[in-house]
């Protein structure tokens, strides 16, 4: 059996920082925000292949990083 490891880092060229009320905050551009959203929906129906289960598990890992580094930024802010 072949593990296979999911990286986020090959993702990086689809991320960007928009400025959400006064906080600059890291978000996913367009194509990876709807490619999630399909993923997501793919799932739901229980219609994932092998390939596309390591893909969102990529993105959902870094979706997971930067919602606690944009937490953290927010959080350093309010101080």
């Amino acid at each position: 059996m072949t593990t296979i490891i999911a990286r986020p880092s090959s993702l990086i060229g689809s991320i960007k920082i928009e400025k959400v009320d006064k906080f600059q905050l890291f978000k996913f551009n367009e194509e990876l925000q709807a490619r999630m959203e399909e993923l997501l929906e793919r799932k739901k129906a229980d219609l994932l292949t092998t390939e596309e289960v390591i893909e969102l598990e990529e993105i959902g890992e870094l979706d997971r990083i930067f919602t606690h580094i944009n937490a953290m930024l927010v959080a350093q802010n309010n101080d």
